[in-house]
This record gives structure tokens, sequence and C-alpha cells, in this order.
């Protein structure tokens, strides 16, 4: 299970474990608009040296687009690594559904709250 706490918006921490060096936490707010994996602003993406995969055009929440380039990282996500894609953009690290998927996420929002995200039984 991970837990997280709520401010004025829902966030977690992720474990990275970028090549060759020690493990990374990155605290991260849950996106549930954000149909992806993992995005990490480009900064993070290259002081970890998370490998290039291949450019893309994402849709942002404006409906406009956008070319963004996919790195690859392997994350611990409930205690299993996962290789998942990362898109470098933006200027917080944000959490989306496709990580969710098989997932139970439970979100207490109130100042302090709890973020449970478990596996779905």
């Amino acid at each position: 299970m991970i837990h997280g706490i709520v401010g004025l918006q829902a966030g977690i921490s992720i474990i990275i474990c970028p090549p060759g060096r020690a493990e990374v936490e990155i605290e991260c707010v849950v996106d549930t608009g954000f149909e992806g994996f993992l995005t990490l602003p480009s900064t993070v993406v290259t002081e970890l040296d998370l490998p290039y995969v291949a450019p893309i055009k994402a849709n942002l929440a404006d409906n406009s687009r956008t070319i963004t380039n996919v790195h690859q990282a392997t994350i611990l996500w409930n205690g299993t690594e996962r290789v998942i894609p990362v898109l470098a953009m933006g200027r917080r690290p944000l959490i989306g559904t496709a990580l969710l998927e098989d997932c139970h996420l439970s979100i207490d929002f109130c100042e302090g709250g709890t973020v449970l995200v478990d596996d779905i039984m």
C-alpha cells in the first residue's frame, strides 16, 4: 500500500531507481485528469539521467498540443519494480491514471487527509 497526504492537492511519494544510482524519492501530485503514467520536470529527468525513448505529441488540459520527450524509468510501485514511460514536462511531478490502473485510490479531501493507493483484490 502507498500512503500520502492531502494539502491543496492529493500527493504521494514514489521511489525512482535511476540507472547506476541510488534510489530517489519524489513527491508527486495525483492527477486523475492525466491519462499517462508519470510526468517529471525536464530538469529532474536530466538530473536522474533517465534513458530517452522518443518524442510524442501530448494533448494538454486546455486542449492545446505540444511535443514532449518520453523517457523510461524504473520505479518501486507497491513493493514491485515497474518500468514506465515518463513525460519530461511541467513544473511538478504528476501521477496519472495509467499508473493507477488496477489500483484502488482513496482520498480524504481535507487538510492533512490521507491518500491511499493499493492493489485491487
